[in-house]
């Protein structure tokens, strides 16, 4: 079973023929993630430009009951990308929506669209003496809506938090192509709910992040990393209490002597 011919024309003539892929060759890296275990099976991936090209896609969607599958720099590695196997889905990649709308100095803001990569926001912002704190194996391919939506944690969780802790605001095309303007930069807002934070974490389950209003940081005067040996867990864990006193510790990993002894023998 696939998508109509007449289905497939209305979607492309959204986005344009350019930026509709609908060759086995163009759509096959879109098909599997890094480690090759999920293999999906999709007819169509549209890259659209802007917000309104996203409500128009996902308002067919809705009309016509076409499965959409949103798709960033595909650096997942659980299949969440991946379209299943009966050729349904539209593959949504925001790969196009690359934009950095606005940087802040002044306000410690930036307004990034979906398929800004993360090294690319670091960068940004280390150009204005700050910090965007969210670091990961992946920031020089990733993309910050698949951040938002998976709420990827990184290196500096214990200083800086989740991804969702690094955004204020949010703007999202729902399923039935509505936009849910909530671009906010305010970092006092008790107004009651926070659809925010419905939707980072969602994995694109309720909308499809467009675009989003992060956090900066000042830039650390300094950094000084520590290798240390510990005895036990339980060692460890005092360790890492006694750095947390000091009211500025980063991050904190623990290493098990076997991934130690297979990382030297192997790596």
């Amino acid at each position: 079973m696939s998508l109509s011919q007449d289905l497939l024309e209305q979607f492309c003539a959204i986005v344009g023929t350019g930026n509709a892929l609908v060759t086995s060759h163009d759509i096959a890296p879109h098909l599997t993630e890094n480690r090759d275990l999920y293999h999906g099976l999709s007819s169509l991936v549209l890259k659209p430009k802007s917000v309104d090209e996203v409500a128009a896609i996902m308002k067919l969607a809705s009309e016509t009951g076409t499965p959409i599958v949103p798709q960033g720099g595909n650096t997942g590695l659980v299949g969440a990308q991946t379209p299943d196997r009966t050729n349904t889905a539209v593959i949504l990649s925001l790969a196009r929506m690359n934009q950095i709308r606005d940087v802040d100095a002044t306000g410690n803001t930036m307004v990034v669209e979906a398929g800004v990569v993360l090294k690319t926001i670091q960068d940004a912002a280390d150009n204005i003496n700050r910090l965007f704190p969210l670091s990961l194996g992946s920031e020089g391919s990733c993309m910050i809506g698949g951040n938002l939506s998976s709420n990827a944690g990184g290196t500096a969780v214990l200083a800086y938090g989740n991804t969702r802790e690094l955004c204020l605001g949010l703007e999202v095309v729902l399923p039935t192509g509505e936009i849910m303007h909530g671009l906010k930069r305010l970092a006092k807002d008790n107004t009651g709910y926070d659809l925010r934070d419905l939707f980072i974490g969602a994995e694109g389950t309720l909308g499809i992040i467009t675009a989003a209003v992060l956090k900066l940081f000042p830039k650390p005067k300094g950094r000084a990393v520590a290798f240390v040996g510990t005895e036990s867990p339980d060692k460890a864990l005092a360790l890492l209490n006694a750095a947390k006193a000091s009211g500025t510790l980063t991050g904190f990993e623990l290493i098990a002597r076997i991934g130690m002894e297979f990382a030297v023998r192997h790596i």
